[in-house]
């Protein structure tokens, strides 16, 4: 098997599910294509476990349906299956996107400590299965670190049952087809901070408080490094507004722990963590609201956007897509005809995520793969 490498994924801003996801992202598709996940920005909640409070963060279903294509990827099975049923997958040959209890993963700092969801990648190998996990983060119990790991045959059915996902590849959106997008509701923001306001038992509020907050944190360093990246960027955002705001949002997550800390030995919850949480929030449409000037095309977003097109009319004409990519007409191939040329742009269209300018939908402008990039530039 071929390590996969991490260098290039930005662990610190994913979660343990993106995590993994964006590791075959930039394995596909190059160092950077994980940071699309970021695009989109909200204040989306969902019921929290045993009744309490609500959660940011997303149920699997819900992360599988929106973030791989978001970075070029396409989910092809996924399935609850038993160890034994696990194995079996595995040893089929390539690798599987795995999500099980960290309790039972021992190369988590959580093994046998935290019940949670947590992903790998998981693959057949000589010495055992190989595992890939990329998360990063600082625990109670020490450091959880990107790394590979060797798990004996003996060792896999302690993973239980698990939730396993096999990925392909597909269209990568380009930066220029994917705009950052905030929103943030002002009646969901009230409605979310309302319900840990309202719960009862302020030791759990607080403590899941710190969870949320790392979580939402993340997302808004995610999203800001994304715009970056839009504009032409690699680095992350410049100084000034967005740096600042993410500096504010590390201030909030800190000041939660502390008060999670302190409600945890017995003492009185310390006052405005629900305020200062607010205040955050609400900036995040000042500070995110406007989308800002993509950059401007390079060589290598026209050579990506020229395979685009050249994979679609290839696919639907039934060609190779190399004779496209010499600059064969549509229609020098006897499988052309309007229809098709109408499924063409259709799915383009679809691949892209926009629609093209319906003012240059004429025939006349449609024989070759670069009249269509031409239009969809």
């Amino acid at each position: 098997m071929t390590q996969l490498d991490l260098s290039s994924v930005r662990t610190g801003l994913l979660d343990c599910i993106q995590a993994n996801l964006a590791v075959l992202a930039d394995h596909h598709h190059g160092p950077g294509a994980h940071l699309r996940f970021g695009a989109p920005l909200g204040l989306r909640f969902w019921p929290g476990p045993d009744g309490g409070p609500p959660t940011v963060d997303p149920p699997l279903t819900e992360q599988l349906a929106t973030l791989p294509p978001l970075a070029g990827l396409r989910v092809v099975r996924h399935a609850r299956l038993t160890p034994a049923e696990l194995r079996a997958e595995a040893a089929g040959g390539g690798v599987r996107y795995v999500v099980a209890d960290a309790y039972r993963l021992p190369w988590l700092p959580y093994h046998g400590r935290a019940h949670m969801p947590h992903s790998f990648l998981l693959s057949a190998g000589p010495g055992g299965w190989q595992i890939t996990d990329a998360y990063r983060n600082e625990t109670e119990w020490g450091p959880a670190t990107p790394g590979h790991w060797v798990l004996p045959e003996e060792d896999l059915p302690g993973i239980g049952t698990a939730e396993v996902t096999e990925l392909a590849p597909d269209t990568l959106p380009p930066p220029a087809a994917l705009p950052p997008a905030a929103d943030v509701d002002p009646a969901a923001v009230d409605s979310y901070l309302a319900a840990y306001d309202a719960c009862p038992d302020r030791a759990t509020a607080i403590r899941r408080l710190t969870v949320e907050t790392w979580l939402l944190a993340r997302t808004r360093k995610l999203h800001a490094t994304y715009r970056a990246l839009y504009a032409g960027r690699a680095d992350g955002p410049e100084p000034g507004p967005e740096a600042d705001h993410l500096r504010a949002w590390d201030k909030v997550v800190e000041q939660t722990y502390l008060a999670h800390r302190r409600v945890a030995r017995g003492r009185a919850e310390p006052p405005g963590v629900l305020d200062r949480l607010r205040a955050v929030l609400t900036a995040d449409r000042t500070v995110f609201g406007a989308v800002p000037e993509p950059a401007a095309p390079t060589a290598a977003d026209d050579d990506a956007l020229r395979r685009t097109v050249a994979d679609v009319a290839a696919d639907v004409l039934g060609v190779p897509a190399g004779a496209l990519l010499g600059g064969a007409p549509f229609d020098s191939f006897p499988a052309f005809s309007s229809f098709r040329l109408v499924e063409i742009i259709e799915r383009l269209e679809s691949a892209l995520d926009r629609e093209l300018d319906a003012d240059e939908l004429i025939p006349e402008n449609l024989r070759r793969v670069d009249d269509l990039c031409r239009i969809a530039r």
